[in-house]
């Protein structure tokens, strides 16, 4: 899928994200460019994994063998990140290279002519990329971003032993959620773990079931700012569903009250006391970290179930895609070069792609099936076949859609999941925001 903007909306995502303070807000960075001069290509990057497993061991080594292209890297907090590229691109003061999760923010650079277009640059690193994720950085059949690292689908979760002991299988499709509930509520367990407070987990089902009745063809149509897009009879019915789940006891007691930060979700799953849970694949690591013996033997994983009649395609995923690198258009000639160089070069190369392996990342990368086998197990390559195999890999909504509508997003859809709106205001709630 190619993401597709109208110019009434661009107009209106370049004002949200780039209609900001021009005063830089401090924020914690470090930088590592790995000795590179001034006047060198820049690149603001995350602190964490991206930093000590990706780009940080990257950058040292290209810095190293390219003495007229260099690198210079400085590394944010997240939350610090956003506020500070927001900023400095709107302010014309962005890094060469520009670090972005694509989506509404990535459209509102385009928009404002901030970000430059490398799609001749880029046709042939085209191909080494997993389709699903390159199409993230195309806008109106040109490319504007990059895959840079690791990709992390939505996943069904679920208890083996749990289920197993509640005799209930693993269900391939939503009648058969429906079924389990009772049996697992008679058997003292939780049928879904869900991090209420934390609203952007309840997003993950209103995702995956508004894909599975509708197709992506409805969220579409929202981010090209249709009029009264969200009252898409399949949204609706998909909201139906959520309520239908809510009021049968689908959720752990409490909900509203676990947060995702603390894992409170994943433990309530690794513990016993739930059966499934839709989370991110980034939780496999708090998995092994906090449930060693059970992520190896007690937890199973697949993607979402169908809906029967639906018509999205079961093979269908939703999640981020990867993070994605553009390159300034207000970069000099030089440093456009060395940032192209490294993009097409340096980004996914062989041993980009082998330490992003070893530390238990899925890289979206063509024919690296046997190592990720090799490296990942049996998860690490669920999860690159459910890449591979997309025929649609749907962005996190909270990602895609501009930072007010999300926000909104975000709360209504608390409301709904706590019955104290119905599926119809729902959508009349966000039909308002579109156009914001």
């Amino acid at each position: 899928m190619t993401l597709r903007t109208s110019s009434r909306r661009r107009t209106r995502l370049a004002a949200v994200a780039l209609g900001v303070s021009a005063l830089m807000l401090g924020a914690t960075a470090c930088s590592s460019g790995g000795g590179a001069p001034s006047g060198s290509a820049t690149l603001w990057g995350l602190t964490g994994t991206d930093e000590d497993t990706v780009l940080g061991p990257s950058l040292k080594e290209w810095n190293g063998a390219n003495a007229d292209g260099q690198i210079a890297a400085t590394y944010f907090q997240n939350d610090a990140y956003k506020t500070k590229i927001r900023t400095a691109v709107g302010a014309g003061s962005a890094p060469t290279i520009i670090y972005s999760w694509a989506g509404g923010t990535l459209n509102s650079y385009v928009d404002a002519g901030k970000v430059a277009d490398i799609t001749s640059e880029t046709a042939d690193a085209k191909g080494k990329f997993l389709e699903s994720v390159w199409n993230q950085g195309v806008i109106d059949d040109k490319v504007y971003a990059v895959p840079m690292n690791a990709t992390t689908p939505i996943m069904f979760y679920y208890n083996k032993d749990v289920l197993k002991a509640a005799g209930v299988e693993v269900p391939t499709n939503f009648d058969e959620i429906v079924d389990a509930i009772p049996k697992l509520k008679a058997a003292g367990v939780a049928p879904f773990s869900l991090a209420g407070a934390s609203k952007w987990p309840s997003l993950m089902w209103e995702e995956y079931l508004v894909d599975r009745v509708a197709g992506p063809e409805a969220f579409n149509k929202i981010m090209a700012g249709e009029a009264d897009a969200w009252s898409d009879p399949g949204i609706i019915e998909a909201n139906e569903k959520i309520q239908e789940l809510v009021k049968a006891g689908a959720f752990v007691d409490g909900y509203a009250s676990v947060t995702a930060d603390s894992n409170a979700d994943v433990a309530l799953l690794y513990t016993g006391k739930a059966a499934m849970m839709l989370q991110g694949a980034w939780v496999m690591t708090t998995f092994k970290q906090q449930a060693a013996e059970f992520a190896e033997k007690g937890l199973g994983y697949t993607t979402f179930p169908a809906v029967t009649g639906g018509k999205g395609d079961p093979s269908n995923i939703v999640g981020n895609p990867s993070g994605y690198f553009s390159i300034s258009a207000s970069a000099t000639k030089e440093q456009k070069a060395s940032a192209l160089k490294y993009l097409t070069e340096g980004v996914f190369d062989k041993g980009y792609i082998d330490r992003m392996v070893e530390a238990g990342q899925v890289p979206p990368i063509t024919g690296i099936d046997d190592q990720i086998a090799d490296a990942g197990g049996d998860f690490g390559t669920t999860v690159y076949d459910l890449t591979k195999n997309a025929k649609n890999f749907q962005m996190s909504w909270d990602q895609a859609l501009p930072p007010a509508q999300a926000t909104a997003l975000l709360t209504n859809l608390d409301q709904l999941f706590n019955l104290q709106i119905t599926p119809q205001e729902f959508s009349d709630n966000m039909n308002k925001t579109i156009g914001q």
